[in-house]
Parts: structure tokens; C-alpha cells; sequence
């Protein structure tokens, strides 16, 4: 995936200015795509160059002026031929399970530190998932007979609950596989 077809994705939800867009995509799209806001700029300005985007200048009273970025058609042909291209499973690249291998000829006890450490980070994440299940989808937690949008969601938002169960499970596997992992390594120090 390109950042710009994420931008795209996040544009078409809501026009933004660059600013507001680089703030939301850390609370949304950036839980499962990392860019900075630099990297966002410099996007959204090709992106404008390319035709994919209009930039409305929004003076402002109190504020600096700013640019609202919305999607053109060109922009949503893109996206479109995106969409419909196939992709690939991405290969996992985990300096961990470098480090669990190499922990056959050395300290396996110094493992478990950094595996505490992948256990808490994936719990905060759990946490913060279920947090913002609860808040935008109570209600909406199981999917109807025949793939119907569960709980009445619009087709919008249903895509979004799917990423967002996606992460759920996720974290969930990679708690249970560190309990697994800790277990094993503590079993090596008996």
C-alpha cells in the first residue's frame, strides 16, 4: 500500500487540511501505517500535482491561512484502479523473532525483558482498540446472517469496524503467543 492511496482513503472520509489530516491519521489509519507528518506534506503536494486532489485555500481571522484538501475524480479513478489491483500477503520482517532464534545460543533469560516489554506494548494496543470499539461501535459487535453490515452500520463505517476487529485479533494473537513464548523461555531457566 502507498501512503497516497491512504491519504485517499482518509480524504475521501473527511476533506481536511494537511494538518487535521496528519492528526487524524495518527488516531485511525496510522495504527496500521506509519508516516509522519512530513511524509503526509510532501504526499498531499504531489498528490495535488497529480490532479488527485483540490486544495481550497481557507483564510483565516485568527489562524495562518490553510489548504482543505478534498479528492477529485481523478483522485477517486485512482483509487478505484487501486482498489482492484491484487495484492500480496505481506512477508512478516521481526527483529524479535531474530533475536528468539539467536536466544539458542546464547542468554535465553535476557530475552525475557524485551519479551515483557512486546507483551505490555501489545496490551496497551488491545486496550486502546477496545476502547474506541466501545466508544464509536457499541452495539455493532457481532456481523448479521449472510455478511449484512453488523448492527445497522452504514457501508462506511462497517469497513471501518472490520479494520478495527482485524487489530482486535491481532494483538489478541500476539498476547497469547508471548504468554506462550514467556512460558518457554522461563521453562529454560529451570
Amino acid at each position: 500500500m502507498s501512503l497516497d492511496h491512504a491519504l485517499l482513503v482518509s480524504l475521501l472520509e473527511k476533506p481536511s487540511s494537511g494538518y487535521e489530516l496528519a492528526r487524524r491519521f495518527d488516531r485511525s489509519i496510522g495504527y496500521f501505517w506509519h508516516a509522519t507528518h512530513q511524509q503526509i506534506y510532501r504526499v498531499l503536494s504531489r498528490m495535488e500535482e497529480a490532479g488527485w486532489l483540490d486544495a481550497e485555500v481557507q483564510h483565516g481571522e485568527t489562524a495562518p491561512d490553510r489548504k482543505e484538501y478534498s479528492v477529485t475524480p481523478t483522485g477517486r479513478d485512482e483509487l478505484s484502479r487501486w482498489l482492484a489491483e491484487p495484492t500480496d500477503p505481506e512477508g512478516v520482517r521481526d527483529i524479535l523473532m531474530v533475536k528468539l532464534r539467536g536466544a539458542a545460543f546464547g542468554d535465553v533469560a535476557s530475552l525475557i525483558p524485551e519479551l515483557e516489554h512486546h507483551r505490555a506494548a501489545h496490551a496497551n494496543r488491545l486496550t486502546c482498540y477496545r476502547v474506541i470499539e466501545t466508544r464509536d461501535f457499541a452495539g455493532a459487535r457481532s456481523t448479521s446472517p449472510g455478511g449484512q453490515s453488523p448492527g445497522g452500520l452504514d457501508r462506511q463505517r462497517a469497513l471501518q469496524y472490520m479494520v478495527l476487529k482485524s487489530g482486535i485479533r491481532f494483538e489478541q494473537g500476539w498476547l497469547e503467543w508471548c504468554e506462550e513464548a514467556l512460558g518457554l523461555l522461563h521453562s529454560f531457566k529451570q
